[in-house]
């Protein structure tokens, strides 16, 4: 049956709606923009909401001087590090350890969810100072080592995400591979994980926004004078007296927002359908 005329009256409102939000949802975002293209004069009095002008226009300028005078491309380096070694930890871990709790039923196994469960609700400032001296003395406050902190924090929302999914998994599957001679490594990588695609690139996805715009663990846990993420090199543009350089800030806020736009937008059909697969049985 067609859609009926209040169905399409519905659905005309709906768009409507969802159109004014995204719009205001993406406003910020072409406001950091267009001001990163401007004057500093420009960003800091009234004409901050103007487009760029003949007198205010400024080109690539902005750009050119946060990545040279901030040394910005070697905090792109170092976060692009954290975050690429992070997600591939969490997203290895996470999903062997949800398949183990649902595939071996046993007081172990619920106690290993309920506790990656519960690891969500703890506030990080019950912990922090707690993890700096720890990561002190386990050597992991450098770019290279912190992924084993990201991932006792990351592994809550990831093992949450896979267990209900691979509850959605028909274990037919899986024991014809082991009929066929496959021993659990071979079924989990060649078997499990081709089906856990879609909730893996959407897990991907929310922790990758996560690590790569994170402020507070870096900071409580690098030296800030050797290593800098993307967020903490940005707080360096406040200058003297609460002075703050508005036109390169704008520009490497504009550099660290790309990214994440682009993984996104190349990867959102997998977002919804990795979320709601736990939901359905197979």
């Amino acid at each position: 049956m067609g859609a009926t005329k209040k169905d399409r009256r519905i659905n005309a409102v709906l768009s409507v709606v969802l159109g004014v939000l995204c719009v205001a949802w993406m406003y910020p975002v072409f406001m950091i923009l267009m001001n990163s293209l401007k004057t500093e004069r420009a960003i800091t009095t009234t004409r901050a909401f103007e487009l760029p002008g003949a007198d205010t226009f400024v080109g690539l300028k902005n750009y050119i001087y946060g990545i040279q005078e901030m040394d910005f491309l070697s905090s792109f380096w170092y976060s692009f590090v954290i975050t690429i070694s992070s997600v591939a930890l969490i997203l290895l871990c996470c999903s062997m350890c949800a398949w183990y709790i649902t595939r071996v039923q046993g007081v172990l196994s619920k106690g290993m969810y309920y506790l990656c469960v519960f690891s969500m609700i703890v506030p990080f400032q019950m912990v922090m100072f707690t993890l700096a001296k720890t990561a002190d003395t386990l050597k992991l406050n450098n770019p290279y080592n912190i992924c084993i902190i990201y991932l006792g924090f990351g592994a809550g929302l990831a093992v949450f995400m896979f267990t209900g999914f691979v509850k959605s998994m028909p274990i037919a599957i899986e024991e014809a591979a082991m009929i066929d001679g496959c021993n659990p490594l071979q079924i989990f990588f060649l078997v499990v994980c081709p089906i856990l695609k879609p909730t893996m690139i959407s897990t991907a996805i929310l922790e990758t926004m996560w690590v790569w715009n994170d402020y507070l663990l870096p900071t409580l846990v690098l030296d800030i004078k050797v290593f800098r993420t993307i967020p903490m090199a940005i707080q360096y543009f406040r200058g003297s007296y609460g002075k703050v350089e508005m036109a390169p800030m704008m520009a490497c806020i504009m550099i660290t927002v790309l990214p994440v736009i682009v993984l996104y937008l190349a990867c959102q059909k997998y977002i919804i359908d990795g979320v709601v697969a736990g939901a359905v049985k197979g």
